[in-house]
């Protein structure tokens, strides 16, 4: 899986040489979150088709030992100097965001979902603040997952207030968002699964630890947030959901254990409607406590979701679903495993038809417009010290094109705890910015 910390351009086949393996192929994946749960759906047609025997898939992330090597001043990165030839790159290679993003600068994800968060909340009838206690109250079980989990990087139950609540320890990230209900990226964590077939599990005397792979799908939403004619839902995980439960022959009722990407709360919140849960399904939505708090390892964190979930099929039994993203919610996988073998074999669903609907319904995006236009999502940035940084919008015009545009300098005091969602802004200028009319 895509490596952030820097480990050199080669790491599957550093890895395959340090455990004395000679592989008939290593590759590295491109950047997504949803690429741990896609090797997968890859593996396992491999392995039923017969091209593979077995697959290892492995990542990776040292994030905080690399900070704490920066700030001592000490030590190479590990793939420091290095000659060897890269890795070949699977997977999709498109950047997540596009010229309208790039004029906004909308490049972080933290500045990314909490656009979606904003559509969920006017939606709701909440604002920023009212929003954030909210969810204080959807991630705190969260939190008592990792808290038992023993590989969490957060092993401490908070309560919603603990999470909601703005505090120097806490600080404001992007309305409505407070540090911890971010992912949190700088940790040391590391994951690995081997998909194989039942007879070579058989040969290795592992059959009685085997889990099941019993379905996956994979679906993209419109691919650059700006375009979308709803940021707050995703078609492509209904999709991809949708038609993963259907080849194994089960409906969301019939899953015993949940895993939802969970790198902000807009994404457990896409997930939870399009799969068609509550947010305090008595099953939970995470196994492992989620990204902020289990911890956000860059690309692997489905990785370890998928490991926690066969950890715990083995012992009681039942089945699993998991799902991963990437970029901005952008690419999605699902995936279905159970403790005993899948009724219908391992089978790889079809999303093509809903693929070609969620493509078609993308909205043009422009990059430049003069006058009026409706907010459809809205967040502001805060800096360190809590004072307004910016405030991006994603805007609808007259004509139903969409514009991304930033706030004038002189709104960002005026904007500061506001959600914009539904009011007027003026458009102007290269890159857009906006002023507030009504």
């Amino acid at each position: 899986v895509n490596v952030l910390s820097g480990i050199g351009l080669a790491p599957a086949r550093t890895l395959a040489a340090q455990l004395g393996l000679n592989p008939a192929r290593t590759e590295a994946t491109a950047i997504g979150g949803n690429t741990p749960q896609w090797l997968v759906h890859r593996a396992a047609d491999d392995v039923a088709s017969g091209a593979a025997r077995a697959v290892l898939i492995a990542g990776a992330e040292a994030q905080h030992s690399e900070r704490m090597q920066r700030q001592a001043g000490t030590g190479d990165p590990p793939g420091a100097g290095s000659s060897v030839d890269p890795d070949p790159v699977v997977g999709d290679q498109r950047p997540g965001v596009g010229p309208a993003e790039t004029g906004a600068r909308l490049f972080a994800p933290v500045h990314v979902y909490p656009l979606f968060e904003s559509v969920l909340a006017h939606r709701a009838g909440r604002g920023p603040a009212e929003q954030r206690a909210f969810l204080g109250q959807v991630m705190a079980p969260f939190t008592e997952v990792a808290a038992a989990h023993p590989t969490a990087w957060f092993r401490q139950a908070r309560s919603a207030d603990e999470l909601s609540t703005v505090a120097p320890d806490n600080r404001l990230i992007a309305e409505p968002y407070t540090k911890r209900l971010c992912a949190i990226m700088a940790v040391d964590q590391a994951a690995a699964v081997i998909v194989t077939s039942l007879g070579e599990a058989r040969r290795a005397g592992l059959a009685d630890r085997a889990v099941f792979c019993w379905s996956g799908a994979d679906a993209n939403d419109v691919w650059f947030p700006s375009a979308r004619p709803d940021p707050g839902r995703s078609p492509a995980i209904a999709a991809a959901g949708r038609a993963a439960l259907g080849a194994a022959g089960a409906t969301i009722d019939d899953i015993d254990l949940v895993d939802l990407y969970s790198c902000f709360p807009s994404a457990v919140q896409l997930a939870a409607e399009a799969l068609g849960l509550a947010l305090d399904d008595r099953r939970g939505l995470t196994v492992t406590g989620g990204l902020p708090y289990f911890g956000g390892p860059g690309n692997n964190y489905t990785l370890h979701a998928i490991a926690t979930a066969t950890d715990r099929l083995r012992a009681g039994g039942g089945t699993a679903l998991v799902t991963g993203l990437g970029w901005y919610a952008t690419k999605h996988a699902v995936g279905i495993y159970g403790a005993a073998p899948p009724p219908r074999g391992w089978q790889h669903a079809d999303t093509t038809v809903d693929q070609q609907a969620i493509d078609a319904s993308a909205v043009e995006a422009v990059l430049h417009a003069e006058g009026p236009a409706t907010v459809v999502a809205s967040t502001v940035v805060a800096g360190p010290d809590g004072s307004p940084v910016a405030a991006p919008v994603i805007a609808r015009l007259a004509d139903g094109r969409h514009i991304t545009a930033t706030a004038d300098d002189k709104d960002l005091a005026f904007l500061r705890g506001r959600s914009l969602v539904g009011s007027t802004v003026d458009v102007t200028g290269k890159p857009p910015t906006y002023r507030v009319t009504g």
